[in-house]
């Protein structure tokens, strides 16, 4: 039994079964034993593998969408650049690269990297040196004095979310308690939570929703900050239209784990509702949220198979069928092209869409 699991168990008995959200918070930022205070959790080292890492192709991309965001918003003199949850610092690499020769585009930028996990900020530091990188914990630390060009990759899905039942005309919390010594899901009394009020007329008896309220509350934050000052937002996650059904999972090692039994230990996450993100984005005026965009189809927009075709060049045998694996792995319907999805925010303004996106 890990030293956390001891911990949320002797809380639970003091005080009763806990939130999906409190147990997330726990698993994953207790500052003595969390998963991301305590480990690199990338890598084949680690337990999971992100876009960036699998192809230096995601962050150039990427970059470039953003840089061309730039330009069509009159390359605005300062701008923030900021990346939500950066990992190793991969992502946002590759996306300096990708840009370093577009004129006035490093000169302009101050960099923001919000990051939270003590480990994986030590990493960003050594990865980015020389760029003149500001870290912050939250957003909320942000200066709010020029426009926001924003990237998260694979942030979303780690927000703790809660967890409601469909009971009749209204729902029950799923809760984490104790049952004969272990950790172990049951329900709480009948909830009419405002937020699900809307979900009463598509959802049936025992149907699961999710709802994340710490990401509708950064999404609009975001929205309101491009209100204010201009700019653009790119959301990438796995996940849908709307959330319907249990997606809380733990990985471990690159394999699936049970979600209750190692706190602390594995990485926990669930799938991003991004129609509830949407609504949160336009619920601040003068903001636009574009369609949701499958990520294979984002980056074929965005010109990954030219790039990927040139650098093909350059590589054989073992190196060019590694290559040519990670660019099917980040594009195919049957690999990552269609579990995630992107949306974009800006302004609503005479400055076109974001590239790759429609509204």
């Amino acid at each position: 039994m890990t030293a956390l699991k001891d911990r949320l168990i002797a809380r639970i008995a003091r005080t009763g079964p806990i939130s999906v959200a409190d147990y997330m918070s726990t698993c994953l930022l207790d500052p003595e034993h969390g998963y991301y205070a305590t480990r690199d959790p990338l890598g084949a080292g680690g337990d999971f593998t992100t876009a960036p890492e699998i192809s230096q192709m995601f962050g150039e991309c990427l970059g470039l969408a953003l840089a061309q965001c730039w330009i069509d918003r009159g390359r605005p003199d300062p701008f923030h650049l900021v990346e939500l949850g950066p990992g190793r610092g991969v992502l946002m690499a590759d996306m300096l690269r990708a840009t370093a020769r577009i004129p006035g585009f490093h000169e302009a930028m101050r960099l923001y990297l919000i990051e939270a996990s003590g480990p994986l900020r030590a990493i960003q530091q050594r990865r980015l040196q020389g760029y003149g990188a500001t870290w912050l914990r939250a957003l909320s630390g942000l200066p709010d004095d020029a426009p926001l060009f924003l990237i998260a990759n694979e942030f979303l899905d780690a927000l703790p979310i809660r967890q409601f039942v469909r009971a009749g005309g209204g729902w029950r919390e799923r809760q984490i308690g104790v049952s004969d010594g272990a950790l172990a899901f049951g329900l709480g009394g009948p909830v009419l939570p405002e937020a699900l009020a809307c979900r009463l007329t598509d959802t049936d008896e025992g149907q699961v929703v999710e709802l994340c309220l710490p990401a509708l509350a950064l999404v609009g934050d975001i929205a309101r900050r491009i209100a204010r000052a201009g700019g653009v937002a790119v959301l990438i996650d796995y996940g849908g239209g709307r959330s319907l059904g249990d997606t809380l999972q733990a990985v471990r090692r690159h394999a699936p784990a049970p979600v209750l039994a190692c706190p602390g230990e594995a990485d926990l996450t669930a799938h991003v509702d991004f129609g509830a993100i949407a609504r949160a984005a336009r619920a601040v005026p003068g903001v636009r949220v574009t369609v949701m965009t499958p990520q294979g189809r984002l980056l074929e927009r965005l010109g990954i198979t030219a790039r990927a075709e040139r650098l093909a060049q350059g590589l054989q045998g073992a190196a060019l069928q590694s290559h040519i694996a990670a660019h099917r792995r980040l594009t195919h319907p049957d690999e990552m092209g269609t579990l995630f999805k992107a949306i974009a925010l800006c302004r609503e303004d005479a400055a076109p869409v974001p590239p790759g996106f429609d509204i």
